[in-house]
């Protein structure tokens, strides 16, 4: 299975243009040069559904959204010998 790769910031500028036109998501994916599903799964992510963007797609506010994920989540530490004896040994 391939991993999703997510949009840099000028796709997300035209899958706003081309979600506004009601292109379709198959269309959208072509004209970016992605796959759909990746379309599908960045409108999904992407769409609120309350409020007053509640069914708008805007590319700025999902890159938003993007770069503050990636602040947020820690990251995983591999302990090996070495960082593990260090702890041990206090």
């Amino acid at each position: 299975m391939k991993n999703y790769k997510q949009l840099c910031l000028a796709q997300r500028y035209q899958t706003q243009c081309l979600f506004n036109v009601e292109l379709s998501q198959i269309k959208m994916a072509e004209q970016i040069s992605v796959h759909r599903s990746t379309v599908s799964q960045e409108l999904m992510s992407n769409i609120p559904k309350r409020g007053s963007n509640a069914g708008k797609y805007i590319g700025e506010q999902a890159q938003r959204e993007t770069d503050l994920s990636g602040i947020s989540e820690a990251k995983q530490v591999l302990l090996n010998y070495a960082l593990k004896k260090q702890i041990a040994d206090g």
